[in-house]
């Protein structure tokens, strides 16, 4: 039976890096699928991963309905055996209900990665939405760690090194960026509520650079 699955963890947790996984792995057996992404690292109409992968896909504006998007490929000759959906906490509530009728009405199976809070450990409302409807939640099980080595649970954002816990929910941005950018991290629950970052806390990030990936 075709599925709604989301796959939530922290940031660089390799949600990403899964999502084109399962994409590759469907393509290598001649199943064609449409790729969704919002607000990605790498810019617009692309699904990025740290480890240095990219691939090409469809900008899910906030005006966009899935639905219908697949429906006209579909409707135009083309064919669509899956759909993925990546930073699909950036979503809006009614956009995850239109990929719960993609699973029901068109019977194809919907695999949609994000996290599930933000910065202030608020539920993202696209998040919220797949928790109520999809029929499966999978935890990423790659672990995400803190500073201290600690598995990491929160997201933080931080200007200038240090933890903010005020603005616009949604500021594009990514881990290990230069401490004067607004940035990412991952902590603790311990250090999300002491608000202490790795700079705050003087000491150097576990991992921070990524995998020697070079594409062909």
């Amino acid at each position: 039976m075709p599925e709604l699955v989301f796959f939530s963890g922290t940031m660089d947790c390799g949600k990403s890096t899964l999502a084109l996984q399962i994409g590759h792995n469907r393509s290598a057996r001649g199943l064609q699928g449409v790729i969704f992404t919002r607000d990605d690292r790498a810019g617009e109409g692309k699904l990025s991963s740290r480890l240095g992968l990219v691939t090409d896909a469809v900008e899910a504006s906030g005006r966009m309905n899935l639905y219908q998007y697949v429906v006209g490929l579909v409707s135009r000759g083309g064919r669509v055996d899956y759909v993925i959906v990546d930073e699909a906490q950036f979503l809006a509530p009614e956009q995850v209900d239109q990929l719960a009728r993609i699973v029901d009405d068109l019977e194809l199976d919907v695999f949609a990665f994000g996290i599930t809070t933000d910065f202030r450990t608020r539920l993202f409302p696209g998040s919220q939405r797949l928790v109520e409807l999809a029929d499966r939640i999978e935890a990423l099980q790659v672990e995400a760690l803190c500073w201290c080595g600690a598995r990491a649970t929160h997201n933080a954002r931080t200007l200038g090194g240090h933890m903010v816990v005020e603005g616009a929910q949604v500021v594009v941005g990514d881990v290990n960026r230069p401490e004067e950018e607004v940035g990412y991290e991952v902590l603790c629950r311990r250090h999300h509520q002491r608000r202490m970052t790795s700079a705050s806390a003087h000491a150097g990030p576990l991992s921070p650079d990524v995998l020697p990936v070079t594409q062909s």
